[in-house]
């Protein structure tokens, strides 16, 4: 079974946990109001390796979060994973933080709606159906009144962008989980797993994670 690596930093929300097959062996996490991945993403690294009792030689892959979210915490992110897959010589699997996310949510129908605040009334988004198919991809968008009316209900939204829908927008069947705000890394071990069985990976040279948005100071 592969023993994983897994950096969730697109978000306030530094996460990291080690996976061996579909599961999970250890996290550390932490969501903080700045950005304090640089200074907590390796103690992290160290904890949960202790925690597992496992060497960094064991690891068979690296996993990232890929975006969309903040441009410091997925460089910072990316440049651990690159950093550890460069000098293991292991492979780097990447995963889309909107999937991440709404892995926390279970529905029996309707659409599950993971957003990442994305400055001002705008948000990163994605729709999924209730087994997690794609049913709208990965985009920066506006939120206002018609937003998701094309939708039939229920719809589910989560992440910390959910927070701008609320009294906006006039969907006639929807459902806030303010509990799930930020994505974790402990919900990127099944879909990793799943990667690293079909092979899955990344160029370690030439990958960049999906910022959707050009970079302005402070995100």
């Amino acid at each position: 079974m592969p023993c994983m690596l897994l950096l969730e930093t697109a978000t306030k929300n530094c996460s990291v946990a080690l996976s061996e097959g579909n599961q999970l062996l250890a996290i550390r996490e932490e969501a903080t109001a700045h950005y304090s991945h640089a200074e907590q993403l390796h103690q992290f690294v160290l904890e949960v390796l202790a925690e597992a009792n496992k060497k960094i030689s064991d690891l068979d892959a690296i996993v990232v979060s890929g975006g969309p979210g903040s441009y410091t915490g997925l460089r910072i992110g990316i440049s651990a994973a690159k950093g550890y897959g460069y000098a293991l010589q292991i492979p780097l699997i990447s995963l889309n933080t909107l999937d991440v996310l709404a892995q926390q949510i279970q529905i029996k129908k309707g659409s599950i709606i993971p957003l990442l605040d994305a400055r001002r009334m705008e948000v990163y988004s994605k729709v999924l159906t209730s087994t997690y198919e794609i049913s709208a991809q990965t985009k920066a968008e506006i939120i206002d009144a018609h937003s998701f009316d094309q939708l039939e209900g229920p719809i589910h939204l989560l992440g910390d962008g959910q927070f701008k829908c609320k009294g906006v927008v006039l969907h006639k069947d929807i459902h806030f989980h303010e509990e799930i705000v930020y994505p974790s890394a402990r919900n990127m071990v099944s879909l990793a797993y799943k990667k690293f069985n079909a092979r899955l990976f990344e160029d370690l040279a030439y990958y960049e994670p999906n910022y959707l948005k050009e970079f302005n100071g402070g995100n």
